[in-house]
């Protein structure tokens, strides 16, 4: 049998985490809380959420999507999805839009507000995470991220 990882330094003084440190799950909702808060620390004074975020990345990624192939690709309802694109129109980043293709379907696109906020946004997400991920080398953090989204997907991940 594997004998436990050890707790990490950073963990609470007396406490025996060695039952908890061999699940990965466990691990990973332990990184995600640290990095949510780097996310709200750099992101949050721009009155992002990581949902809206996400949502922001996609759309300008994405000229032609809907709001359901957005909710599908970030696994929200969608009535969810809906209140979130009501609240990134009301804030002026998004607007939907009638395709051409399809009289039926709307579109989501950024607004100029909502492009410039994108390219602000990615420009502080790209360094944010450095001093958190400090400890891993540039191809350990890329192995990393292919790992996660191997599990998140269900199957090969290649970014």
């Amino acid at each position: 049998m594997k004998s436990p990882v050890p707790a990490p330094p950073e963990a609470p003084a007396g406490l025996d985490q060695s039952r908890l440190t061999t699940l990965v799950g466990y691990a990973a909702s332990r990184a995600a809380l640290e990095l949510r808060k780097v996310f709200a620390r750099h992101l949050g004074p721009l009155g992002l959420k990581v949902l809206d975020y996400s949502v922001l990345v996609l759309v300008a990624a994405n000229p032609e999507v809907n709001q359901k192939q957005l909710g599908e690709a970030l696994d929200v309802s969608a009535p969810n999805m809906a209140i979130t694109i009501d609240r990134l129109v009301e804030a002026g980043w998004v607007e939907r839009v009638r395709s051409t293709r399809d009289r039926r379907a709307m579109l989501i696109h950024l607004t100029r507000a909502g492009r410039d906020l994108v390219q602000r946004a990615e420009k502080t997400a790209a360094t944010m995470e450095q001093a958190s991920l400090r400890a891993l080398s540039p191809a350990e953090r890329a192995l990393l991220v292919e790992l996660l989204l191997k599990v998140a997907w269900g199957r090969s991940a290649r970014v």
